[in-house]
């Protein structure tokens, strides 16, 4: 496994980093509690370190998978990425979506960052991490009722007080990062990022590289798009968020396999999935530190860690990235 420092602080995590939103099942089509404690130790033993949860992912649930795979490695070589400001319990803030949680049952979900709210969720999370300080702080959304000044006072306190190390941002754009930084030390920013879904690399990326910040990519798979696995014709739970986003189309499936098996022949050589070969090119772009990754098991944690393992030249990553430059999907 490699490991990089985010932006100008200490914390060093795994550049393959273990993505636990579908370990809470909510949105996922729900979950297997014990294959996902399994899957993040067996990460943990392969080199992977770093994990990145959130309160909202099932409702408490992923932060407590998360605490329960934890308790018994050394915390001080695991750093726990969680976040704040999405309030499932609370009518206050940005309505962000209508849901329902894993019993089946209605719930509205809020972009809420107030200060009162950040201070009860860390000691939510805390608890149910089972833990007393996380590593990596960042709010999950913008929250368009709350001043970006009083949410980062907040996050400033907690590091004060020793709860929380450092303070990231999720789904931010440049101008949002630019406040955001004017009241806290920024280390990094995690926003969606993936060979289909490229549009940060205009002015996000160019930001972070020139302020030092990092970007933890995540859906860098496209939530298996790029696996190679999903055929024209894949039936989804209903429950499953994916049926509804235009890359699953039966059209775009075809575009994105022919694609896909353009590039098969460098992963053969490599003796690597077309997932690991997406992983690893996802980890050599400009500016993305790490890729964030779920697994539903042992078995795909552990082919995730392995895709640290491929050496691509400079000349693979230009003909992987000529090939993509001519995919054009459907909307």
């Amino acid at each position: 496994m490699q490991y990089r420092k985010l932006g100008n602080s200490d914390l060093e995590v795994s550049v393959i980093t273990f993505g636990a939103w579908a370990a809470g099942g909510w949105m996922w089509g729900g979950t297997e509690r014990s294959e996902a404690v399994k899957a993040i130790q067996a990460s943990y033993h392969a080199g992977v370190t770093s994990i990145d949860t959130a309160p909202v992912y099932g409702q408490g649930l992923s932060e407590e998978i998360v605490g329960e795979a934890i308790k018994d490695l050394p915390r001080d070589k695991v750093q726990v990425l969680t976040k704040y400001g999405m309030r499932w319990d609370l009518a206050k803030g940005d309505l962000a979506m209508h849901s329902k949680n894993n019993a089946g049952e209605d719930i509205d979900i809020y972009k809420y960052a107030a200060k009162d709210s950040i201070i009860k969720e860390c000691e939510d999370s805390l608890k149910r991490l089972g833990t007393d300080y996380i590593d990596l702080y960042q709010i999950h959304w913008h929250d368009k009722t709350t001043p970006i000044e009083e949410t980062m006072e907040a996050v400033s306190q907690l590091i004060q007080q020793g709860k929380v190390r450092h303070a990231g941002v999720c789904n931010y754009d440049a101008d949002l990062m630019r406040e955001a930084a004017q009241y806290i030390d920024l280390v990094s920013d995690q926003v969606p990022y993936s060979m289909v879904k490229r549009e940060i690399e205009k002015e996000l990326v160019p930001y972070c590289i020139e302020n030092n910040k990092s970007i933890l990519a995540y859906s860098p798979l496209e939530r298996g798009l790029l696996t190679g696995k999903m055929k024209p014709g894949h039936k989804f739970a209903a429950d499953d968020h994916r049926a509804s986003i235009h890359f699953y189309k039966d059209e775009n499936l075809e575009r994105v396999n022919a694609f896909l098996d353009k590039i098969k022949p460098i992963a053969d050589t490599k003796n690597a999935t077309l997932g690991q070969l997406v992983l690893r090119w996802t980890v050599e772009q400009p500016g993305i530190s790490i890729a964030l990754v779920g697994a539903r098991d042992a078995t795909q944690a552990l082919q995730n860690a392995a895709a640290i393992d491929i050496l691509l030249s400079a000349e693979e990553i230009n003909t992987i990235t000529a090939e993509l430059d001519k995919l054009q999907l459907v909307k």
